[in-house]
């Protein structure tokens, strides 16, 4: 049973990427095309520079889209949930101390799981593995050498 779960992780891994990128990019489309119920519900959006609103979700949108991908994961995923520590450290947490009373749950949420991202990497169906497949196979030599 392990040895099956072993196996699949790397493609749990993947849709795992996948998903957060996903809800990620949505909560930046929101805020700054004002799609999906627009900057926090109210179907409108942020005006264009706005600190730090605008910012973060410009990091959303483009964070979100390389997480999804997976291309640049560890790096775009390091961007993102420091720009996630950042919303709840300096917009949240100064209202209350836990998430669930100071609406933070959102941002910790993401940040824990972008974090993760950042040490395994994109695992399966990532734009990653298909240019590291790519490259290794370009470093091959065309001929094996022979040891004599």
């Amino acid at each position: 049973m392990i040895g099956r779960l072993n196996s699949a992780q790397p493609y749990a891994l993947g849709l795992y990427r996948i998903v957060v990128g996903l809800l990620f990019l949505c909560h930046g489309a929101a805020s700054l095309f004002g799609v999906l119920g627009g900057a926090a519900g109210t179907g409108g959006t942020l005006d264009a520079g706005t600190w730090p609103g605008w910012y973060a979700a410009v990091i959303q949108l483009v964070g979100g889209a390389f997480v999804l991908l997976g291309l640049g994961t560890r790096v775009a995923a390091f961007v993102a949930a420091g720009s996630m520590a950042y919303a709840y450290f300096k917009v949240h947490q100064p209202n209350a101390l836990w998430p669930i009373e100071n609406g933070g749950e959102a941002a910790a949420m993401f940040c824990w799981a972008l974090l993760l991202l950042v040490f395994t990497g994109s695992g399966a169906f990532g734009l990653d593995q298909l240019f590291a497949k790519r490259s290794a196979e370009e470093r091959k030599p065309a001929v094996e050498p022979v040891t004599v």
